[in-house]
């Protein structure tokens, strides 16, 4: 094949897979198999390989993922992607309609544009030149997370805007959804393949657009659809439906027979209605509606609210919902210790989904809504994702229902179940023992403000876990290199380094240990001023609550929580394998002078020329002592920018405020 006739060739496949792709996203209607349309693909793909000089960035050969990144980099929006107030029924969206028209005024006409709310996740496109050169998450709305290389993944999404006309610079907005035919074949491959299941076709699409690895993103049948646009070089035009069109003639997908105009209050009852009526047969799940003011002139009289356009409404279809019979309840424990009450149901499809279990969240929430066991219920998927109780129907309650109570003991590792103060939650406090708190309990004391072991990350902590090998922390002072060799992706020199970290983290101090080994309700402050005062682990060890509550800054809460931690033989069993394995730690020093001795300081928002822990050295050095919370007792409030509402309690009770440029002035007079 001569120059000539592999271009024209290439341009052909290029075109027909581009064509192809437009059949199957924005028209429902396919005009390849899914072999012949891999097959073109492979096609091109070695034709370019062989003709490097007729390859383009916007070929769909480009779509089949660059190399893992490491992390997502953040990208910032000069025009925020704002979320939208909702509304759940008819007297809602007539209130919305009705503010409408009240601050349009005037008796001006009201046309909207209505289009569906796909569930799925939002996506932000920059395009300079007509070349893609960035896409982000929504995020916050200001920052979001950059997912460019995988969203170069995405089929119906141009790498290169097509047609003419289009701004230099321009941002569009939109969904990047599963198609539900497809979320069904993926979901059977990862079964075939040993792997667990999507719950839905949105955690399937957020979860491809965030792998680190794009080219597992590459294999997902992932589609991009506008509802919007961002930054742009020039005026787009005036009609909102104009500019999608426009879209669309840029190389976007729309599916034309869902977007409607509405030019009344009871086309806008029809279209919900017909939309309702059709949505679980639609190629892609929808959670309701979305309305906006089709005039942008028009928009900019009405304006924003601090969270959400005021032009624009989100008309949320009803949950799915079902009944069945709550079967059992059982205890449920987390990674951090915290009893969970789950409903065990009576297997009842809701939207597709067979539900067979119902966080009942804690204790507090199943007394309010009254649930017991042997109860007829409505379940409904939250979202449509997650499953939630929603009442009881007690008019069909049996004689023999049973209410259900919180363990005394933990259903894991048998300790003690402590409700502490005030708290809603119940917990385990065998923390450094229940199997079902391992992970966490290792991950928090390996944690840089702990024991500060470096290379004993998420993955590898679970594989620890899963093979058995570690089922304490004492159990990682006791690994070699031939057992973390056997570890999935552990090389030698990563092992090395490993049992390297391990053994500097046994030189620490007395307040890191008592951090490392997460009492509830213990964190670093607490952790010092209880070495501070003890000076000996075993004396603190065997301290009662009434001698603890000595500790400044210690009330009863926080003394039931480490008297209760350290009853427990399981916890003190650990303690003293760590200890045995060598972990020691100088006396604590005694502060030093100054003139801030004994002054409780407390630190809020961003400081630019100190690092929180920087901040606080700063301040212990001269005497100073850092409390989490205002209160009276406060001294000093030390401010950075974006300050919380720690400012306003300061001001409240009159504490002193030294912004960044006087505490600097403060720590120079100290210094001379």
């Amino acid at each position: 094949m001569d120059d000539e006739a592999s271009r024209l060739r290439i341009e052909e496949l290029r075109s027909l897979l581009q064509q192809a792709n437009q059949a199957y996203y924005q028209n429902d209607a396919p005009i390849l198999s899914d072999a012949e349309y891999d097959r073109l693909l492979r096609e091109l793909g070695q034709l370019e390989e062989r003709y490097p000089q007729w390859r383009r960035p916007d070929s769909p050969t480009q779509r089949v993922g660059a190399a893992p990144v490491s992390a997502f980099a953040s990208v910032a929006y000069r025009i925020p992607m704002l979320s939208l107030d909702n509304v759940f029924d008819a007297e809602g969206f007539a209130a919305w309609w009705n503010r409408l028209e009240r601050g349009l005024g005037d008796g001006q006409a009201i046309r909207l544009s209505a289009e569906p709310k796909f569930d799925g996740l939002s996506l932000n496109l920059r395009y300079e030149g007509g070349e893609l050169v960035a896409a982000g998450t929504r995020g916050d709305g200001v920052h979001g997370e950059d997912v460019t290389h995988n969203a170069r993944t995405i089929r119906n999404l141009p790498l290169r805007l097509a047609g003419e006309g289009w701004p230099d610079l321009l941002e569009v907005r939109g969904e990047v959804v599963i198609p539900s035919a497809a979320f069904v074949r993926l979901n059977q491959e990862r079964e075939e393949n040993g792997d667990a299941p999507f719950a839905n076709p949105r955690n399937a699409a957020a979860g491809s657009l965030r792998q680190l690895d794009p080219r597992i993103t590459a294999r997902r049948p992932l589609a991009f659809f506008p509802w919007g646009w961002g930054e742009s070089s020039a005026s787009l035009g005036n009609s909102h439906l104009a500019i999608l069109q426009r879209l669309q003639d840029w190389g976007f997908a729309l599916l034309h027979d869902l977007l409607r105009p509405i030019d009344s209050l009871q086309a806008a009852e029809d279209y919900q209605r017909e939309m309702a009526g059709r949505r679980d047969h639609l190629a892609f799940e929808i959670d309701g509606l979305v309305f906006k003011l089709d005039d942008l002139n028009a928009r900019e009289r009405l304006g924003f609210t601090a969270r959400a356009p005021r032009w624009a409404i989100a008309y949320k279809f009803p949950a799915h919902e079902e009944t069945t019979v709550v079967q059992d309840i059982v205890a449920s424990v987390g990674r951090t210790g915290v009893i969970t009450p789950v409903a065990v149901l009576a297997p009842v499809e809701v939207a597709g989904v067979i539900v067979s279990r119902a966080s009942l969240h804690n204790l507090d929430e199943v007394r309010r809504k009254d649930v017991h066991i042997g109860d007829t219920v409505l379940i409904r998927r939250a979202g449509d994702v997650i499953p939630e109780l929603v009442q009881v129907l007690l008019d069909r309650r049996p004689e023999a229902a049973a209410e259900w109570q919180m363990p005394r003991h933990c259903p894991v590792c048998g300790s003690e179940v402590l409700r502490l103060g005030d708290e809603v939650a119940y917990r385990c406090t065998g923390g450094l023992f229940c199997p079902a708190q391992r992970v966490g309990a290792l991950l928090h004391f390996a944690s840089r403000k702990a024991m500060d072991i470096r290379g004993l990350g998420e993955k590898l902590t679970q594989h620890l876990v899963d093979s058995g090998v570690v089922r304490t922390v004492a159990d990682l002072y006791r690994l070699d290199i031939d057992t973390l060799m056997k570890m999935e992706r552990m090389g030698r020199r990563s092992a090395e380094k490993l049992l390297a970290e391990l053994t500097n983290s046994k030189d620490t101090t007395l307040p890191r240990f008592l951090y490392a080994l997460g009492i509830p309700q213990v964190g670093e402050t607490t952790a010092r001023a209880l070495a501070e005062q003890f000076g000996d682990l075993s004396e603190l060890m065997a301290a009662g609550e009434e001698t603890l509550q000595t500790v400044p800054d210690v009330g009863p809460v926080v003394a039931q929580a480490v008297a209760h931690f350290f009853a427990q033989s399981h916890n003190q069993e650990v303690i003293r394998a760590l200890l045995a394995a060598g972990i020691h730690w100088p006396a604590p020093a005694a502060p030093q002078g100054g003139i801030w001795s004994g002054k409780q300081f407390v630190l809020t928002g961003t400081l630019e020329r100190w690092t929180r822990d920087e901040a606080k050295a700063e301040i212990e050095k001269r005497g100073g002592k850092i409390v989490s919370a205002v209160s009276q007792k406060t001294d000093y409030l030390v401010v950075g920018k974006s300050p919380g509402s720690k400012l306003a309690q300061a001001e409240k009770y009159g504490i002193p405020i030294l912004g960044e440029e006087e505490f600097a002035n403060a720590l120079r007079q100290q210094a001379e």
